[in-house]
């Protein structure tokens, strides 16, 4: 019916002028064209069918070769007759296929120009053919109502298809989650899944937006059913003088107070000369557990995997597993009959769950030739220990491990602070030592370090669950200079942040990393943006931790909170 309503009536036009005649023979000559798959001796999908058979019986047979290789400690680069054969049809294959979608790609492309380009050319005609060819054309259809918003009574109607799927979503007979692959297209999946949500609920969920985002880019990787996006505030923190350099640190929360606190921090810091900061360590861990029919089987391979002679063999097969992950240690620990091993290695500028568990898989594999009595229960063994409170992390770190110091000038004390040294180093004593060793707190010696992680981590793109671990923080305050200055540090042994992969490349995420420099991947130095990004992170919270303390000392927390954190409005008539 759609095409039916564009057709032009068939009124008598005039001859066409010289522009028309070249559209016409352009025409004709489009129409002649030969399709790259008439050269085929085959129809094109027998020979697509063959090519990609012949793709995968390739990649499956050089998979099992290497894979035998490896078990017998056999040079990858030595090969035979039939692997020759094999790594030439494999190449053959995937020329073939990527030559095929991409002509295929390129043809639409030019399809779509040479499309734009004939509907200017009738446009052109049109103007020139006078008075008869504009009556031939249509008037604009009228804005639909999302456009005229208020204006328009009726709401906003679904198309006809759309409604088919909607009901048959809320009647169960097309799952929500297969909507984006069977329709090819995220946001039209997004809209479809929403209003069967609203129909099944009763809820409108009319605050919760749902055009303005990309659900393209968390297709398979960030975010599984959407319905909409949150929006969180971003607010900006600094200069934050760190190692020499100014960073103005992206902070998204809903906390009143959270950025102005931790931006007269960054005041106090840079008016002292700024602070400096040392990453101890970096390597991300996976623990799997795997269980024996003894515990002197377990012990047994506890001392070949800590034993240093083995430690080559086993890093060459954890490292097969990516160009960045490096194996650096395996600590293991015994409770009965089960074995929790903990490897630990570098990850580059991800994050490195993915990597590390790839890693771990391999050696899991090589381990049960020698071990075959070996079951392994779980990747993960929770000896990681990741998104978990744990003494492991706190001792022997996980991520980067970072400290950070700054010595704060007396008169930026008093004046950018509004309290004394001696105030604050005894408030920390009493607050953030005893009375978290009292607490019985496990890393949490700290004035509010969870704050500043967990709201750079969602301006960031990091995984926000992490903050358990990563927030993991010992604040110390002394007097330094014949008790007029304050020294102040933090030390927080498992900050667990990427520059890659997930989150990060959302475009907000990634515009935030990019406010810090540190976006991407470093390509000269692998892992430096990463270390770099958790050094700010810790930079940071010295900062917020300064600020907040010295609030506690002055008695200006309730003050504040009252200032900045509440609101006066009254969000139900906003809402509405």
């Amino acid at each position: 019916m759609a095409v039916e309503g564009r057709r032009r009536v068939p009124l008598p036009l005039p001859p066409p002028t010289r522009r028309g005649k070249q559209q016409q023979q352009q025409g004709g000559e489009r129409a002649r064209r030969v399709q790259a798959g008439d050269a085929l001796p085959l129809p094109i999908r027998h020979t697509n069918l063959i090519f990609s058979a012949l793709f995968a019986a390739s990649l499956a047979y050089l998979m099992r070769r290497w894979r035998e290789k490896i078990r017998t400690s056999t040079p990858l680069h030595v090969v035979g007759l039939a692997e020759i054969l094999a790594i030439c049809g494999l190449v053959a294959s995937l020329i073939y296929l990527l030559s095929f979608f991409g002509i295929a790609f390129v043809q639409s492309v030019v399809s779509n120009s040479d499309d734009e380009e004939e509907e200017e050319d009738f446009l052109i005609d049109s103007r020139a053919a006078g008075p008869v060819a504009a009556q031939a054309t249509p008037p604009p259809a009228p804005a639909p109502c999302s456009l005229l918003g208020s204006a328009c009574a009726a709401p906003k109607k679904m198309p006809e298809e759309d409604e088919e799927i909607v009901a048959e979503v809320v009647a169960g007979k097309i799952p929500s989650y297969v909507l984006e692959t069977r329709l090819g297209d995220c946001r039209r999946a997004a809209g479809i899944r929403r209003e069967a949500l609203r129909r099944t609920t009763g809820r409108e969920i009319r605050g919760l937006p749902l055009d303005g985002f990309d659900y393209a880019s968390i297709l398979g990787q960030c975010c599984e059913l959407p319905v909409g996006y949150v929006q969180l505030p971003v607010g900006v923190a600094g200069p934050l003088v760190l190692d020499g350099e100014r960073f103005y640190v992206p902070m998204a929360t809903t906390e009143g107070c959270l950025v102005a606190s931790t931006n007269r921090g960054c005041k106090a810091i840079a008016e002292s000369g700024g602070a400096t900061s040392v990453v101890l360590q970096d390597g991300m861990t996976r623990a799997p557990v795997a269980r024996f029919p003894s515990a002197r089987r377990a012990a047994e391979l506890k001392g070949f995997l800590e034993n240093p002679a083995n430690f080559d063999t086993l890093a060459m097969v954890f490292n097969r597993s990516s160009r960045f992950a490096r194996l650096q240690r395996v600590k293991c620990a015994v409770a009965g009959r089960n074995l929790y091993m903990r490897f630990s290695c570098s990850t580059g500028d991800a994050m490195g769950m993915n990597m590390v568990s790839k890693g771990v898989q391999n050696v899991l594999d090589y381990l049960q030739d020698d071990f075959p009595d070996m079951d392994v229960i779980s990747i993960s063994g929770n000896f990681c220990s990741d998104k978990k409170s744990a003494a492991v992390n706190w001792i022997e770190g996980r991520g980067k491990s970072v400290v950070c110091e700054a010595v704060i000038k007396e008169e930026v004390v008093k004046k950018v602070l509004k309290t004394n040294v001696q105030s604050l180093v005894e408030l920390n004593v009493i607050k953030n030592l005893a009375g978290s060793a009292v607490a019985g707190a496990l890393g949490g010696f700290n004035a509010h370090a969870s704050n500043i992680v967990t709201a750079i981590f969602i301006a960031t793109g990091q995984d926000p669950a992490q903050n358990v671990e990563s927030s993991q923080c010992i604040t110390m305050l002394e007097a330094v200079n014949d008790g007029k200055d304050l020294h102040i540090s933090v030390t927080m042994p498992s900050i667990e942040v990427g520059t890659v992969g997930g989150g990060t490349q959302l475009a907000s995420q990634s515009a935030c990393l990019d406010l810090l420099g540190v976006k991407g991947a470093n390509r000269e130095s692998p892992g430096s943006n990463a270390r770099l990004l958790a050094a700010v992170v810790a930079g940071a919270v010295l900062a917020g931790e300064l600020s907040l303390i010295s609030a506690q000392a002055a008695g200006h927390l309730v003050q504040s909170h009252m200032k900045y954190n509440r609101s006066s409005k009254d969000m139900s008539k906003v809402a509405s």
